[in-house]
């Protein structure tokens, strides 16, 4: 009896042992599946000698289809298809073929064929088939946006499909690295081509500013290297690292020439780029189908020059916060700082009327609650005294409101203007809405 108790406690705990040891195995298979999604196996080839090789995969083709389409104008506007023909499976097709449907495309840039580009291709055509078939619809909205600005600038059209392999077109990605919107700006590049960025403000994830920005980023980039190869692996990793690359090659600045010496992610930049052409060209002969796609209504803007939150415009125009907020991605808190300066809002053309007939009632509807944290507020001081011991009286901050004059506030607290001026060292008259002034009463 006793040996049969001690047998069932053995058997239970390898029971155990063996379901600890199926667990873990399993988790390793998802981890490692997860590991190898990463990255894509390739081998190169070059001076008689082929070596294998593991390239970081770009960060937008990790993303899964669900978290592209999270997006509200993904939301209401893109949907798969009844009649969608996508398969499951992706034709197969001999390297000739790629060859001569790449020479068809009509570009300026140098669409080159390889080992690489043929890997990327198949991992676009094969397991990110789903995410093709997103991205062929949400260039409806956003490649007229592209083509516009790279026109006016002269650039290659096909650099419209770049955001593709920076986001995946998710006007809302951000990346490990804290690059920001369509085109992926880090907030160092964008400041300097004059995007705004800061606690309430994003103008990274304006589809708009930010394409006009990338667009003159991408003909700064292409007057340094003369190289579309290079201006596109630059715009990934940084000049300052095509230039280490350079040098290391010995001073070549052919991009296939510098590849071994630029970073990984950026070694399959150029072929993902590549790829990303040649599906949005070919799509439909790798059995792909693009999402049904609804264009939205059309929208306009208006001029914002007070606070203003999108649930006070949602809340008296009846239209739904989550459509303010996707028509106006460079909003971080909802808030619109039009006390700070003007700025601009967009709303769907049947809303605009509404807008502007309502304008007092939205901006005075639910102030106090929803910004709370940004009223006027006086801190009050003991009185101050002179070097010659009289009394200056109480001291105020006073933060300056958009249209006011030194004149106007000197009337408010009855001091002479020249007071002011002496407190708070200023020269000459000119003020700025939002900076704070000392007054002594």
């Amino acid at each position: 009896m006793k040996k049969k108790k001690i047998d069932l406690i053995t058997s239970k705990a390898s029971n155990k042992s063996r379901y600890i040891y199926w667990s873990l195995f399993f988790c390793y298979l998802i981890i490692s599946s997860y590991a190898q999604a990463q990255s894509i196996d390739v081998v190169i080839q070059g001076n008689g000698t082929q070596r294998k090789e593991s390239i970081d995969l770009p960060e937008s083709m990790t993303y899964p289809v669900d978290s592209l389409l999270n997006d509200w104008k993904a939301k209401n506007y893109i949907k798969i298809g009844k009649d969608c023909s996508t398969a499951d499976e992706n034709p197969f097709f001999s390297d000739s073929v790629y060859i001569q449907r790449l020479s068809r495309i009509p570009t300026v840039m140098e669409m080159p064929y390889n080992e690489v580009v043929r890997k990327f291709i198949d991992m676009y055509a094969s397991r990110l088939r789903n995410q093709v078939s997103f991205m062929l619809s949400a260039s409806n909205f956003y490649v007229p946006i592209f083509e516009e600005a790279l026109d006016a600038y002269n650039l290659p059209l096909e650099l419209k499909y770049l955001p593709v392999i920076e986001s995946a077109l998710n006007p809302s990605a951000t990346s490990r690295a804290g690059a920001s919107g369509l085109w992926q700006f880090m907030i160092g590049t964008a400041k300097i081509y004059g995007l705004e960025v800061n606690s309430l403000i994003d103008e990274r994830r304006d589809p708009i500013k930010a394409t006009w920005a990338a667009a003159r980023y991408l003909k700064d980039l292409y007057a340094i290297y003369q190289d579309w190869n290079l201006v596109i692996a630059a715009y990934n990793c940084g000049p300052g690292n095509i230039n280490k690359a350079i040098r290391r090659s010995g001073g070549k600045n052919d991009y296939w020439s510098i590849y071994n010496y630029l970073p990984k992610e950026t070694r399959g930049y150029v072929p993902a780029f590549i790829a990303a052409n040649y599906l949005m060209n070919y799509y439909c002969d790798h059995n792909i189908c693009p999402m049904e796609t609804d264009i939205p209504a059309n929208t306009d803007t208006v001029q914002i020059s007070k606070n203003l939150h999108f649930e006070q415009i949602s809340d008296i125009c009846g239209i739904s916060l989550e459509q303010v907020k996707s028509l106006n991605p460079q909003y971080r808190r909802n808030i619109i700082p039009g006390d700070i300066k003007p700025y601009t809002l967009r709303l769907p053309y049947n809303y605009i009327s509404t807008f502007i007939d309502n304008q007092d009632t939205i901006y005075a509807h639910r102030a106090e609650e929803l910004f709370n944290d940004r009223k006027v507020v006086e801190v009050k001081d003991q009185p101050v005294v002179s070097a010659k011991g009289k009394s200056k009286g109480s001291r105020t901050y006073h933060k300056i409101r958009s249209g006011e004059t030194l004149s106007t506030i000197a009337q408010k607290y009855h001091v002479r203007v020249s007071d002011i001026k002496k407190w708070n060292n200023l020269r000459g008259s000119n003020i700025a809405a939002g900076k704070r002034l000392i007054i002594h009463k």
